[in-house]
């Protein structure tokens, strides 16, 4: 097991009160075996809220043309346990969390669970160490990079709000078609219309039919032609 040291030398954090980051790394199983210590469940709690906070504010300064349903879903990808248990690991925290004897033999190490609590106790423990403002440095650079490549696409169905919208009112049809393809077979482009009887609202591009047809639908709801 490493100390939970060699991680603070890896973000470059000079610690003001080492019992926050001891705290961050400490699993109620080692508490069981040790009571003088404490456990990571309180650490975690503010570190939650300060990582929504964050991802929140990264993702609206970095998509501008969301909704807030969009964008609560798009934050939802990146505070979500599989997300975060995936960061943990890429850092390295499973070697440096203290387990109880059992949980270690278990494999406690790598519990998605495990992980994704030591991570927001983590980012709890920065903050109250330091304060907000080095916290939103780290995990942006933690995270900055994925959210602005996420493929909005995958948490948007544009298809669905366009139908929606149309037919709130209205009784015609709405239909895509591809108007042109074009690239290998490993490397496939589509242009997709997306038509409202025989009316052109828009028009997507993507690497696939599906991409191109919720891109062809957001055209259609950015110029709000109907």
């Amino acid at each position: 097991m490493k100390s939970y040291l060699s991680l603070l030398n890896k973000f470059k954090i000079i610690a003001k009160n080492k019992q926050y980051y001891e705290e961050a790394f400490t699993h109620s199983s080692f508490v069981h075996e040790h009571p003088e210590y404490r456990d990571y469940e309180r650490m975690e709690f503010v570190g939650d809220g300060v990582l929504d906070l964050v991802v929140a504010d990264l993702i609206y300064k970095n998509f501008s043309h969301l909704d807030q349903g969009i964008m609560t879903k798009l934050r939802a990808s990146f505070v979500c346990g599989k997300s975060l248990s995936n960061y943990a690991r890429i850092y390295g925290f499973g070697e440096c969390i203290r387990l109880g004897h059992g949980e270690a033999l278990s494999g406690g190490r790598n519990s998605s669970k495990i992980l994704e609590d030591v991570f927001e106790a983590f980012l709890g423990a920065y903050y109250l160490d330091a304060g907000f403002e080095p916290v939103y440095n780290l995990i942006s650079d933690i995270m900055l990079e994925d959210i602005k490549n996420f493929d909005v696409n995958s948490v948007t169905d544009y298809k669905s709000k366009l139908q929606e919208e149309i037919q709130t009112d209205r009784r015609g049809t709405i239909s895509y078609r591809v108007v042109l393809e074009k690239g290998s077979s490993q490397n496939k482009e589509f242009t997709v219309e997306v038509l409202y009887d025989s009316i052109i609202l828009g028009r997507g591009v993507g690497t696939s039919k599906k991409k191109a047809e919720q891109e062809a639908a957001r055209d259609a709801l950015l110029k709000r032609v109907i």
